[in-house]
């Protein structure tokens, strides 16, 4: 008997001792996540967008205004999901709140959304500096990372992308700010052999600052093909 089946009695009789609970509404969850049927349908998805950047549009395209004037240093852009209500809320719980119960949610629901770019070799989350994973307790990136890797079949490697200096956070910062703060704050490990085509993970894609500089280093230690995986894209500030 293998290890699933031997589990199979527990999980039952654990859902039946802790039945699944709506993190938004508490009504009794649907499909296997900590959301009812309602609330994970009115998280909004990201289905017209830029393809390059995930930025929400009217109308899907290929090149935003933005990627036309300013191409960013990755090849193509994921990000199923826009940052607004109510995935901004479970994802505000899940990064600030320690509730690692909106992150299995979120990351449950991005499973079960259509991968639409070529499978890469390697996904690396983006990392946190020491003093920031020791004062959250985990990265929230990693945490999205493990299930998604798994589910598409994906090798995850968490040590390749390493912070090397502390950052302030972005959150406060224009768009500009956030480019010069995290300036020269990543680096690729000494002595790994990466393959050509790497995706890289973030919990959410404002202007893309993390992500390109973390593309950047990469591109740098000789990989050919970068792609962006975020769960929520933020539209534009300008609308």
């Amino acid at each position: 008997m293998d290890k699933a089946s031997l589990l199979q009695p527990w999980h039952v009789l654990s859902r039946w001792l802790l039945p699944l609970r709506c993190l938004l509404c508490a009504a009794p969850g649907a499909d296997g996540t900590d959301l009812c049927a309602a609330c994970a349908a009115e998280l909004p998805r990201n289905r017209s967008c830029c393809a390059r950047c995930a930025l929400p549009l009217p109308v899907p395209a290929v090149l935003c205004g933005e990627c036309q004037r300013h191409a960013p240093p990755w090849q193509a852009a994921w990000a199923p999901f826009r940052y607004g209500w109510p995935l901004d809320r479970l994802e505000s719980r899940f990064k600030f709140g320690r509730d690692l119960a909106a992150g299995r949610a979120l990351a449950t629901l991005w499973q079960r959304e259509p991968m639409p770019l070529p499978q890469p070799a390697l996904l690396l989350p983006v990392p946190l500096h020491r003093a920031r994973l020791r004062g959250r307790g985990y990265n929230q990136a990693l945490e999205l990372a493990k299930p998604l890797a798994r589910h598409f079949g994906v090798p995850l490697r968490h040590d390749v992308l390493q912070r090397q200096r502390g950052t302030a956070a972005q959150t406060e910062l224009d768009a500009v700010a956030r480019r010069r703060n995290v300036r020269g704050a990543f680096t690729v490990r000494a002595g790994v052999a990466l393959p050509a085509h790497v995706a890289i993970l973030d919990d959410v894609m404002t202007t893309g600052a993390t992500l390109a500089e973390c593309a950047r280093v990469l591109k740098r230690a000789g990989v050919a093909r970068v792609d962006v995986w975020a769960l929520a894209r933020a539209p534009s500030p300008r609308g």
